[in-house]
């Protein structure tokens, strides 16, 4: 009885050690298998290093500048709220460039000594802006970014109000850039931006006549917030 037993208990004893081996084989199958992607199936996909954004943009201009030869004159310049889009391309998760397009106009008006010409012309200006911009990817959702970089401002359809004639000459400029995204799913998110503008293009008026020249200090600020899609 004694030696049936342990033979039973041997052949117990190899059925647990091939039922053991026969899983252990199953599962390094399985794990095998997991490894190897499925016909047909996506690999992950990395970013687009496109991204797009929509703004709605605040211009609050510096109310400063002067003409030539005339002691105590000075120049103030209408705010707007106009459209912008910005256009990015990311060369790493950090770095990016930004191009920012966007119009509007100013009011110019006469102020100081020349107060009392009131309106002197109206100006619409195209301020086409690359900035080169660090992001800050270890935040989540909340996507912080800062940047620098130029800016070239042309100015179109001048019209004189109270001066004869006005032309406001097209200049380069230096910007600064501070803002966020919150990154609402991989491709939609929020945005609010802040830039600087240093902006002073020379001008040419003439006034009852007389041909003058002049600086117009506008360094705008450009406030914006919008809507980012990433491709």
């Amino acid at each position: 009885m004694a030696k049936k037993r342990m033979g039973v208990a041997r052949e117990v004893a190899a059925a647990v050690i091939l039922i053991v081996m026969g899983q252990q084989a199953i599962a390094a199958d399985l794990e095998q298998a997991a490894d190897v992607p499925l016909a047909g199936a996506s690999v992950t996909e990395w970013p687009s290093p496109w991204q797009v954004r929509l703004r709605a943009l605040g211009v609050i201009t510096k109310d400063s500048g002067y003409v030539n030869g005339v002691p105590g004159s000075g120049l103030s310049y209408s705010d707007t709220l106009t459209p912008e889009l910005d256009i990015s391309y990311f060369f790493t998760d950090n770095i990016a460039a930004e191009l920012i397009l966007g119009t509007t106009y100013a009011n110019i008006d006469g102020q100081g000594t020349i107060g009392g010409l009131g309106k002197v012309g109206k100006v619409w200006l195209l301020p086409p802006t690359l900035t080169l911009q660090y992001h800050f990817t270890d935040l989540g959702a909340f996507r912080p970014y800062v940047g620098a970089g130029v800016n070239y401002t042309i100015f179109y359809n001048q019209d004189a109000g109270s001066a004869d004639a006005l032309k406001v000459k097209n200049t380069f400029g230096t910007a600064l850039q501070v803002g966020f995204d919150y990154m609402v799913d991989q491709h939609w998110g929020v945005n609010f931006d802040v830039k600087k503008l240093f902006l002073k293009p020379n001008f040419d008026v003439t006034v009852d006549g007389a041909k003058l020249t002049g600086k117009a200090a506008l360094d705008p600020w450009l406030i914006g917030a919008g809507v980012t899609y990433r491709f």
